[in-house]
C-alpha cells in the first residue's frame, strides 16, 4: 500500500458515515458504565453489547443484566428493567426496552442517524500514537510466486489498508531469505545440474519470467538429492559459502535472489500491493545483527549453552515455564526441576556447528523491529511502481539520504500457523530480555494453507487419480513441482473475465474492456482469498471465485455498477449527487421513509450502510479482515432486493423517488468505499 494510496483512504474516510454508528456504540457503553458505578457501586470496563437479529428488535442489545446477576443476587430482568428504567436520556437513542429474561434492546433515533450518514457527520475519534509494522509476503526469493503466498499478501496488505482506515501509519515491510537453503537449492542447481556461470544467469534472469524457470529447476533439485545421499552434502556446502559471502557461490545466489525478488514485485503490483522496504537476512548476518543481539540474549540469560544431551555444543532457549539453566545461586532448589526438563523443552538458536537458526535471525531482526537493537540497516532504492511509490531494500552500505524505517510500536506478522511455535520463540525472547511492552505489541498473523478443488486442478492441466478428483481439495507441493504460479491463476481469472466483458459489452473500446476484465480478476481473487476467515483450509475454484452471484467479487461489483446505472440513465452523476445530499437531504423526510415497522427494510440498508467504521475496528481488534467481506456481501445484498423491489426511475412521487435516490447513492459510495479497504475496483460496466 503505497504513501498514496493511504492518503485516498484517508480522504475517503475522512467522513465515513460508518463512524457515527460505532461511536453511538461506545456513548451507549459509557452511560452504562457511569450507570453502574453510580448505582451498584460496580466498575465495568468491558460492556458487551450485541447487534440484534433483526432490526425489529432495535439496534444494540445488551446481556448485562446476565453477567451481573449473581454479583447483585437479582434475576437478570429485574437488573435490566432497573437499567433501562434509571439509565436516563442517552443522545442519538430513542428508548431503552427490556426483552426476555433480561436483555435491554436499544432502539436508535432513526432519522438522526440516517441524516448524519447522509450528511457525512462524524465526532472526531482518537488515533493512537506510534507507527505500526506490518510484515508480510516473506516470500523466498528462489522461484515463482504461487496461490499460498498470494493468501499471505493479500491478508497482509488488506490489513495495512484497514489500519490506514482508521487513521494509523503503517510502515509495509517483505522480509526476504535470501540466504536460506531454497535459495542454495537453485544455486545447487545452477552450479551443478546445468553447469552455469553467473554470466550464463544473468542473461536468463534478463528473460521474462526468469521466476518460471527457477520453479523448474528447483524441483530439478530436489529430486537430484533424493537421487544420491551425497547431492546433499552439496547443498551444505552452497548454503555456509552462501552465509560467509564475498565469493562466487555467494554472488550467483545474489544476482538469482535479486532477480527472482524483482519478480515477485511485479506480480504482486498486478493486484495493487506494494511494499515500502524490503530487509534481507544478507545484511543480518554481514551487518552483525545477530550478534549484537546474542551478546544481550546471553547477557539476560535468556540462552545458554548446552554441554550434554543431544544438543551438545548449542546455544538453547528454554520456553515459557521451564526452570532456568542452573547457577551457583539458584543450584539447590532448582536441581531436581532441572533434571526433568526435556530436551524438546529447547529451543536451538544457535547450532553445534555454530550456524544460526532462522529463529535467531528472527529475534535479532524483530529487537531491530522494536529500536532494541542499536543497529540499523544500509538503504538503497530497489523498486520503482508505476505510481513513482519508491521500495528500498537493505544494503551494508546504503544511501545517505532515505526514510526511517523501524522503531515501531506495534508489529504485525501476516506468517501461515505452521510457524506458530517460531513466533512465540521470539516473543519469549523479548519477555527473557525485559521487553514484555514489546511483546505485547507483537501479533502473530496466522493463517492456514491454499489449496485446489479438483476441478481448478484439472483446469490447470494436472493429471489426477480418480482418488484425488474425490477429495475436497488437492495440496500444492513447490519442491515437487506441483502448484499454482501466481501469474499463471492471475492471468487465467482475467482471461475468463474477458470472455464475459466482450459478449457483453461488445460497444465498450478493446482497452476499455481490458480493464474491466483485470478489475473484475483481481477483485474475484481478492474477495475469495478475504471471504474465509484465518484458520480456514481454502480449496481455490475458478468458477466460483468469478461467479456473478453469491459471496464473490463481482457480486459485490456488480452491486456498484447497478446503483451507478440508476444515474446513468436518470441523466444524474451519481457522485455529485451523493456530495450535495448534505445540502438537499432533511430530516422530516427520512422520517417519512424509514421510521416505523412498515420500514424496516428500508431502514435495515442504511443501518448496514452505516457500519463500515464499525467492522474496520472489529477487523482490527481481531485481525480478521473476512468481517469486512461478510459486510460488503451483506450491503450487496440488501442493495440487490431493494433495487428489485423499488423502480426508482418509474417513481411518480417525487420525495419518494428523492430518497430512493439518496439510499441508492449512500449505499454506493460505502460499498465503493469498503470495496477499495479489500483492495477491490468498482467497474464501470460488468
Amino acid at each position: 500500500m503505497t504513501n498514496d494510496g493511504s492518503a485516498k483512504i484517508t480522504i475517503l474516510f475522512n467522513h465515513l458515515e460508518g463512524l457515527l454508528y460505532r461511536y453511538l456504540e461506545r456513548r451507549l457503553a459509557q452511560h452504562i458504565r457511569d450507570f453502574l458505578r453510580r448505582t451498584y457501586n460496580i466498575e465495568l470496563q468491558r460492556i458487551v453489547i450485541e447487534q440484534p437479529p433483526n432490526v425489529q428488535f432495535g439496534e444494540y442489545a445488551l446481556p448485562l443484566a446476565f453477567e451481573l446477576a449473581k454479583k447483585l443476587r437479582k434475576a437478570p430482568r429485574k437488573i435490566a428493567e432497573e437499567i433501562a428504567a434509571g439509565i436516563g436520556a442517552v443522545e442519538g437513542f430513542e428508548k431503552f426496552e427490556v426483552a426476555g429474561a433480561g436483555y435491554i434492546n436499544a432502539r436508535v433515533n432513526r432519522a438522526a442517524l440516517s441524516l448524519a450518514v447522509a450528511k457525512g457527520e462524524e465526532p472526531e475519534m482518537e488515533v493512537p500514537s506510534g507507527k505500526i509494522l506490518v510484515e508480510h509476503s516473506s516470500i523466498n526469493p528462489n522461484k515463482a510466486a504461487h496461490i499460498g503466498h498470494l493468501r499471505n499478501a493479500i491478508l497482509g496488505d488488506t490489513f495495512v489498508r484497514l489500519l490506514q482506515c482508521a487513521g494509523r501509519k503503517v510502515d509495509v515491510q517483505n522480509y526476504i531469505d535470501n540466504t536460506g537453503v531454497q535459495v542454495a537449492d537453485v544455486v545447487v542447481g545452477f552450479q551443478h545440474l546445468e553447469k552455469k556461470s553467473i554470466a550464463d544467469v544473468q542473461h536468463l534472469a534478463s528473460q521474462p519470467r526468469f521466476d518460471y524457470y527457477c520453479w523448474d529447476l528447483y524441483a530439478r533439485a530436489s529430486q537430484w538429492y533424493e537421487q544420491n545421499p551425497e547431492n546433499k552434502k552439496i547443498r551444505l556446502q552452497t548454503l555456509h559459502e552462501i552465509e560467509r559471502g564475498e565469493n562466487e557461490t555467494a554472488a550467483l545466489a545474489e544476482a538469482i535472489s535479486s532477480a527472482v525478488l524483482r519478480r515477485h514485485l511485479e506480480t504482486m503490483d498486478r493486484l495493487d500491493i506494494e511494499y515500502d522496504f524490503l530487509p534481507r537476512e544478507s545484511e543480518i548476518l554481514r551487518l552483525h545483527f545477530w550478534d549484537a543481539a546474542f551478546t544481550k540474549l546471553k547477557a539476560a540469560g535468556v540462552l545458554y549453552f548446552e554441554n550434554e544431551g543431544k544438543n551438545k555444543g548449542c546455544w538453547v532457549m528454554r520456553r515459557t515455564g521451564t526452570p532456568k539453566p542452573l547457577t551457583a545461586e539458584n543450584a539447590e532448589e532448582n536441581e531436581s526441576a532441572e533434571k526433568n526438563v526435556s530436551e524438546e523443552d529447547q529451543k536451538v538458536i544457535v547450532r553445534s556447528n555454530g550456524t544460526v537458526g532462522y529463529v535467531g535471525k528472527d529475534i535479532a531482526y524483530h529487537m531491530w523491529k522494536f529500536g532494541l537493537l542499536g543497529k540499523d540497516f544500509g538503504y538503497r532504492q530497489f523498486f520503482l511502481y508505476p505510481n513513482r511509490h519508491q521500495c528500498w531494500i537493505s544494503t551494508e552500505e546504503g544511501e545517505a539520504e532515505h526514510p526511517h524505517f523501524g522503531d515501531v510500536a506495534e508489529i504485525y506478522n501476516v506468517i501461515d500457523a505452521r510457524q506458530s511455535e517460531a513466533q512465540n520463540a521470539v516473543i519469549e525472547a523479548l519477555r527473557g530480555l525485559g521487553h514484555s511492552d514489546a511483546a505485547e505489541h507483537y501479533t502473530h498473523f496466522s493463517y492456514e494453507m491454499v489449496a485446489l478443488t479438483p476441478r481448478c486442478a484439472v483446469e490447470l492441466g494436472y493429471q489426477l487419480s480418480e482418488d484425488e478428483r474425490a477429495r475436497p481439495y488437492i495440496e500444492v507441493s513447490g519442491r515437487k513441482g506441483f502448484g499454482v504460479k501466481a501469474d499463471d491463476l492471475i492471468d487465467k481469472l482475467i482471461a475468463s473475465a474477458q470472455k464475459e466483458v466482450d459478449s457483453r459489452h461488445a460497444e465498450l473500446g478493446d482497452s476499455e474492456r481490458s480493464d474491466i476484465a483485470k478489475q473484475i480478476a483481481v477483485g474475484a481473487l481478492r474477495y475469495f482469498m478475504l471471504k474465509y476467515t484465518k484458520q480456514s483450509v481454502i480449496a481455490f475454484d475458478f468458477k466460483e471465485a468469478l461467479s456473478f452471484e453469491g459471496e464473490t467479487g463481482p457480486y459485490a461489483q456488480y452491486a456498484v455498477v447497478r446503483a451507478s446505472n440508476i444515474f446513468r440513465k436518470g441523466g444524474m452523476d451519481a457522485d455529485r449527487f451523493a456530495a450535495d445530499l448534505p445540502r438537499t437531504i432533511f430530516a422530516d423526510e427520512l422520517t417519512k421513509f424509514l421510521e416505523g415497522a412498515d420500514n424496516n427494510e428500508l431502514w435495515e440498508l442504511w443501518l448496514a450502510a452505516s457500519k463500515t467504521a464499525y467492522i474496520v475496528d472489529q477487523c482490527i481488534a481481531t485481525t480478521e479482515p473476512a468481517y469486512l467481506a461478510k459486510h460488503v456481501f451483506q450491503v450487496a445484498q440488501l442493495f440487490n432486493t431493494f433495487y428489485h423491489r423499488h423502480p426508482i426511475l418509474a417513481e411518480v412521487d417525487e420525495q419518494k423517488k428523492k430518497f430512493l435516490l439518496a439510499t441508492a447513492a449512500i449505499v454506493r459510495r460505502e460499498l465503493i468505499r469498503a470495496l477499495r479497504v479489500m483492495g477491490i475496483e468498482s467497474p464501470p460496466a460488468m
